[in-house]
């Protein structure tokens, strides 16, 4: 049984940093894109970043430069450093694994990001 587990959300005031952190407990198979989604209420959830097994990320326009997703593989652990951040960030954030072979999705609890103005 495969479990996603965040950390690291909480309450910031504008122009602080967070880091979130993803840890997947579970028969993950090795080839996988990990990545972090957010959403708000009454919105469809967005992606921010994802990174995939050999390190090739992507991010939302809106985050590029202010944010940065890491992994371990041998930890099973990704990271979501998030730097400057904006009221504009505030949301639910959702830790994402997509396996390459198979297809199987996974997402974890969401973690709640709060940015005061």
């Amino acid at each position: 049984q495969v479990r996603l587990v965040e950390s690291g959300g909480g309450l910031v005031q504008a122009g602080g940093s967070l880091r979130l952190s993803c840890v997947a407990f579970g028969p993950i198979r090795s080839y996988n894109t990990m990545g972090w989604y957010r959403q708000v209420p009454g919105k469809q959830r967005e992606a921010v970043t994802t990174i995939t097994t050999n390190g090739r990320t992507s991010y939302a326009d809106s985050v590029k430069g202010r944010f940065t997703i890491s992994r371990d593989n041998t930890k099973n652990t990704m990271y979501l450093q998030m730097d400057d951040l904006k009221p504009e960030d505030t949301a639910v954030y959702y830790c994402n694994v997509r396996e390459l072979i198979g297809g199987a999705n996974y997402w974890g609890q969401g973690t709640q990001v709060t940015v005061s103005s």
